[in-house]
């Protein structure tokens, strides 16, 4: 069991028989009356968002039992996607939902963590920073800087990211899986 002096951000917890990750949390202590924490909380399994306070010190959260498995990414079918456990060669297939919006990320051999929920695959963890290729994007033109706007450019995986006026297609950039911005170009 964790106490409310256990939260902090990122920290996977279960509450009412379903896994939930922190996202924000506040320790609150009123002038009158007794301390709180007040937390957002997001269900790993539907990606549902909930506020939920806690009477500090006195309320307490169960412990999920959970499992990070690194895996690579292999390949996308009409019903979702495939990895493989590099360490018994294991095949997992997770569905779209399952996935989410991370399937613009996963590119041929990515590695990645699956979380297991009591024994089954509920959801995948990215990288903080992958490199993808600029499939498309308009032309730059003479005289753009670095400090100057912004284009679309689509990547090898379909997202689409702003990115400088000087970015040509081709180039290899990198992207951060988090919030899905282009942070610079790849080293070579």
């Amino acid at each position: 069991m964790y106490q409310t002096t256990d939260f902090r951000k990122g920290l996977k917890i279960e509450l009412e028989g379903k896994p939930w990750i922190i996202v924000d949390f506040q320790h609150v202590n009123p002038g009158k009356g007794s301390a709180f924490v007040r937390t957002r909380l997001r269900n790993l399994e539907t990606n549902q968002s909930l506020e939920r306070t806690f009477k500090a010190g006195v309320d307490t959260v169960g412990k999920p039992d959970m499992e990070e498995i690194e895996m690579e990414y292999n390949y996308a079918d009409p019903d979702g996607f495939n990895f493989m456990n590099q360490v018994n060669f294991e095949m997992v297939h997770l569905t779209h939902d399952q996935v989410g919006d991370s399937k613009n990320f996963l590119q041929e051999g990515i590695k990645v963590y699956i979380l297991y929920y009591n024994g089954r695959p509920i959801s995948i963890e990215l990288p903080n920073f992958i490199n993808l290729k600029v499939e498309s994007t308009d032309p730059g033109m003479k005289g753009d800087t670095a400090a100057g706007g912004s284009k679309k450019a689509i990547m090898e995986t379909g997202l689409q990211v702003n990115v400088p006026l000087f970015i040509k297609e081709g180039e290899i950039l990198k992207i951060d899986t988090r919030t899905g911005e282009y942070v610079e170009r790849a080293k070579a």
